[in-house]
Protein backbone atom coordinates (compact mmCIF):
# COMPACT_ATOMS: atom_id res chain seq x y z
CA UNK A 1 0.00 0.00 0.00
CA UNK A 2 1.33 3.45 -0.90
CA UNK A 3 0.36 4.98 2.46
CA UNK A 4 2.67 2.59 4.28
CA UNK A 5 5.44 3.07 1.71
CA UNK A 6 5.44 6.85 2.08
CA UNK A 7 5.01 6.69 5.87
CA UNK A 8 8.05 4.42 6.04
CA UNK A 9 10.04 7.11 4.20
CA UNK A 10 8.90 9.72 6.73
CA UNK A 11 9.81 7.41 9.62
CA UNK A 12 13.26 6.76 8.15
CA UNK A 13 13.78 10.50 7.69
CA UNK A 14 12.71 11.17 11.30
CA UNK A 15 15.18 8.54 12.56
CA UNK A 16 17.89 10.26 10.50
CA UNK A 17 16.92 13.52 12.20
CA UNK A 18 17.21 11.97 15.65
CA UNK A 19 20.68 10.74 14.72
CA UNK A 20 21.51 14.38 13.82
CA UNK A 21 20.26 15.67 17.19
CA UNK A 22 16.75 16.64 16.13
CA UNK A 23 13.40 15.52 17.51
CA UNK A 24 11.61 12.40 16.19
CA UNK A 25 9.33 13.89 13.56
CA UNK A 26 9.43 13.44 9.80
CA UNK A 27 7.21 14.40 6.88
CA UNK A 28 6.99 13.62 3.18
CA UNK A 29 4.94 15.51 0.65
CA UNK A 30 3.80 13.45 -2.30
CA UNK A 31 2.11 14.51 -5.53
CA UNK A 32 0.79 12.11 -8.16
CA UNK A 33 2.47 9.20 -6.41
CA UNK A 34 5.92 10.82 -6.43
CA UNK A 35 7.84 12.23 -3.48
CA UNK A 36 8.28 15.99 -3.78
CA UNK A 37 10.19 16.33 -0.49
CA UNK A 38 10.93 14.21 2.55
CA UNK A 39 12.38 15.97 5.60
CA UNK A 40 12.73 15.82 9.35
CA UNK A 41 12.17 18.39 12.06
CA UNK A 42 14.95 21.02 12.15
CA UNK A 43 13.93 23.01 15.23
CA UNK A 44 17.23 22.52 17.08
CA UNK A 45 19.39 22.95 13.98
CA UNK A 46 17.75 26.26 13.06
CA UNK A 47 16.73 27.42 16.56
CA UNK A 48 13.34 28.05 14.95
CA UNK A 49 10.47 26.63 16.99
CA UNK A 50 8.25 26.71 13.87
CA UNK A 51 10.59 24.39 11.92
CA UNK A 52 8.47 21.32 12.56
CA UNK A 53 8.79 18.59 9.94
CA UNK A 54 5.46 19.47 8.32
CA UNK A 55 6.19 23.20 8.05
CA UNK A 56 9.73 22.48 6.84
CA UNK A 57 8.29 20.10 4.21
CA UNK A 58 5.69 22.66 3.08
CA UNK A 59 8.35 25.36 2.72
CA UNK A 60 10.54 23.09 0.62
CA UNK A 61 7.66 21.71 -1.47
CA UNK A 62 6.44 25.23 -2.31
CA UNK A 63 9.94 26.09 -3.51
CA UNK A 64 10.31 22.84 -5.42
CA UNK A 65 6.93 23.22 -7.15
CA UNK A 66 7.11 27.01 -7.52
CA UNK A 67 3.74 27.62 -5.88
CA UNK A 68 2.10 28.13 -2.51
CA UNK A 69 -0.89 26.07 -3.66
CA UNK A 70 -0.17 22.42 -2.87
CA UNK A 71 -3.62 21.20 -3.86
CA UNK A 72 -3.45 17.58 -4.96
CA UNK A 73 -0.51 16.88 -2.64
CA UNK A 74 -0.56 14.54 0.31
CA UNK A 75 1.52 14.90 3.45
CA UNK A 76 2.78 11.89 5.37
CA UNK A 77 3.66 12.88 8.94
CA UNK A 78 5.09 10.55 11.54
CA UNK A 79 2.84 12.20 14.14
CA UNK A 80 -0.56 13.83 13.93
CA UNK A 81 0.18 17.46 13.04
CA UNK A 82 0.02 20.04 15.81
CA UNK A 83 -2.39 22.98 15.42
CA UNK A 84 0.33 25.14 13.81
CA UNK A 85 1.19 22.46 11.27
CA UNK A 86 -2.46 21.62 10.60
CA UNK A 87 -3.07 25.31 9.85
CA UNK A 88 -0.10 25.45 7.46
CA UNK A 89 -1.38 22.31 5.74
CA UNK A 90 -4.83 23.87 5.43
CA UNK A 91 -3.48 27.18 4.10
CA UNK A 92 -1.26 25.43 1.55
CA UNK A 93 -4.32 23.46 0.38
CA UNK A 94 -2.72 20.04 0.82
CA UNK A 95 -5.51 17.60 0.07
CA UNK A 96 -4.72 14.75 2.45
CA UNK A 97 -2.96 14.20 5.77
CA UNK A 98 -1.72 10.71 6.62
CA UNK A 99 -0.18 10.36 10.06
CA UNK A 100 1.32 7.66 12.27
CA UNK A 101 1.40 8.44 16.00
CA UNK A 102 -1.27 10.57 17.63
CA UNK A 103 -0.83 13.91 19.39
CA UNK A 104 -1.60 12.11 22.66
CA UNK A 105 1.29 9.69 22.00
CA UNK A 106 3.72 12.62 21.67
CA UNK A 107 2.36 14.24 24.82
CA UNK A 108 2.72 10.97 26.71
CA UNK A 109 6.46 10.76 25.94
CA UNK A 110 6.91 14.35 27.16
CA UNK A 111 6.43 16.68 24.20
CA UNK A 112 4.70 19.99 24.96
CA UNK A 113 1.62 19.39 22.83
CA UNK A 114 -1.73 21.10 22.55
CA UNK A 115 -4.18 18.23 22.64
CA UNK A 116 -6.43 19.31 19.80
CA UNK A 117 -6.97 16.54 17.29
CA UNK A 118 -6.81 17.09 13.57
CA UNK A 119 -10.40 15.86 13.36
CA UNK A 120 -11.48 18.59 15.78
CA UNK A 121 -9.50 21.28 13.92
CA UNK A 122 -11.01 20.08 10.65
CA UNK A 123 -14.51 20.40 12.12
CA UNK A 124 -13.95 23.81 13.71
CA UNK A 125 -12.29 25.23 10.58
CA UNK A 126 -14.58 23.47 8.12
CA UNK A 127 -11.48 22.23 6.32
CA UNK A 128 -11.84 19.86 3.39
CA UNK A 129 -8.54 18.05 4.06
CA UNK A 130 -8.87 14.26 4.18
CA UNK A 131 -7.49 12.63 7.34
CA UNK A 132 -6.02 9.15 7.62
CA UNK A 133 -4.56 8.26 11.01
CA UNK A 134 -2.67 5.46 12.70
CA UNK A 135 -0.67 4.40 9.61
CA UNK A 136 2.33 2.48 10.98
CA UNK A 137 1.45 3.94 14.38
CA UNK A 138 3.58 1.52 16.40
CA UNK A 139 6.64 2.24 14.24
CA UNK A 140 6.03 5.98 14.67
CA UNK A 141 5.71 5.60 18.45
CA UNK A 142 8.97 3.65 18.43
CA UNK A 143 10.63 6.84 17.12
CA UNK A 144 9.74 8.53 20.41
CA UNK A 145 11.41 5.73 22.38
CA UNK A 146 14.46 5.89 20.11
CA UNK A 147 14.67 9.65 20.66
CA UNK A 148 14.31 9.24 24.45
CA UNK A 149 17.14 6.65 24.50
CA UNK A 150 19.44 9.00 22.58
CA UNK A 151 18.50 12.24 24.34
CA UNK A 152 17.57 11.32 27.89
CA UNK A 153 15.46 14.00 29.50
CA UNK A 154 15.97 16.83 26.97
CA UNK A 155 12.84 18.96 27.01
CA UNK A 156 10.90 19.89 23.94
Amino acid sequence: MDDEKFMKLAIDKAREGVDEGQTPFGACIVKDGKVVVCVHNVVWATMDITAHAEVHAIRQACGELGTINLEGCEIYATCEPCPMCFSAIHWSRISRIVYGARIADAKEIGFHELEISNQRMKEIGRSSVELVGDVLREEAIELFRYWREKNGSRKY
